[in-house]
């Protein structure tokens, strides 16, 4: 436990902050992340994303390779400040030359139809599987080497899916969902993994800031997620999950069909096929009628990526 950590025990918060502030004056990179980390999440100060990304940029430059990766999506998306993607492929293409993580995020990048500010080009043709709610498929919507890419940097770190007990407030497995799965939120969310948002953004119609953390979900034989419906009861209209964009990572499976029982219709994507189906009605209530399923998975294994899109943006400049 460091210093710090011991004031912020004895609840010394200011205390545990001029000494951060004292090792970042004396170069501490460390120190800079902690700072920093402290402005992204408003635990021990006011959140401030600006200053969050300012100083991620300082321990970035005090040789934290942790930060710098983290600068390199707030770049991107443009968290805590204007998006700016040629900077943030510059800082892609410096960290490749000894970053095999970030060389392999750069090919991926650079086999992309974008133009110069990141934004995807071409079209995205789709089919209409329903009207009422909107379930449209996109075929080949992502590449096998996006699939691929998503499936290999997920693998290491996935979870079981769990949901916190009400009575004991204890994380227990999830009745609902028995996948396990891993989620990319903005910290997370390098120049890849922003492009494909974009992707999705732009397919769907959205503000990309509208879109919840990409979560990679792994089916093992047996796992399954029961039917449900992803808009959030209660909630207000602007902030109700209306969209959920899926992307089915893989094929070589039996079962795992995506289901909607109250309109018989049943979907198993390819590798790369999008899956976009509308939540909530006009006015944000939840659509009864979008309720679906993850069938379980009787052979192989089934990777999904999931987006749940909200009806307004969710990062705060």
């Amino acid at each position: 436990m460091t210093q710090s950590d011991h004031l912020l025990k004895r609840g010394d918060v200011r205390g545990a902050a001029d000494l951060l502030q004292r090792a970042v004056q004396a170069g501490d990179a460390l120190a800079a992340r902690e700072l920093a980390t402290w402005l992204l999440t408003g635990q021990y100060v006011r959140r401030d994303l600006a200053a969050s990304r300012a100083m991620f940029e300082h321990s970035a430059g005090l040789g934290d390779q942790v930060s710098a990766g983290i600068v390199r999506a707030f770049v991107a998306g443009g968290v805590g400040g204007q998006a700016d993607w040629p900077r943030a492929l510059g800082l892609l293409r410096e960290a490749a030359a000894s970053d095999p993580v970030a060389a392999a995020q750069l090919r991926l990048v650079e086999s992309m139809n974008l133009s110069r500010d990141g934004e995807p080009g071409g079209t995205f043709p789709s089919e209409p599987l329903s009207e009422e709610p909107e379930i449209r498929r996109f075929p080949g919507f992502f590449t096998p080497d996006e699939c691929a890419y998503l499936v290999a940097t997920a693998e290491p770190l996935l979870q079981p899916s769990l949901v916190v007990d009400p009575t004991t407030g204890r994380l227990v497995p999830n009745p609902i969902r028995t996948s396990s799965g891993v989620g990319f939120p903005f910290t997370d969310e390098n120049p890849a993994i922003h492009a494909l948002n974009r992707r999705i953004a732009a397919a769907s119609g959205t503000d990309v800031k509208s879109g919840e953390p990409l979560q990679i979900l792994h089916y093992a034989p047996g796992e399954r997620y029961h039917e449900h419906n992803d808009a959030l009861p209660g909630v207000a209209p602007t902030q109700q999950r209306v969209l959920t964009f899926l992307v089915y990572l893989d094929d070589d499976y039996d079962g795992g069909e995506t289901a909607f029982p109250r309109l018989g219709l049943s979907v198993k994507g390819c590798a790369g096929d999008g899956l976009l189906f509308r939540n909530a009605t006009a006015d944000g209530a939840v659509d009864p009628l979008a309720i679906h399923a993850g069938l379980p998975v009787t052979r192989g294994v089934k990777h999904v990526a999931s987006r749940w899109i909200r009806a307004t943006p969710l990062i705060v400049e």
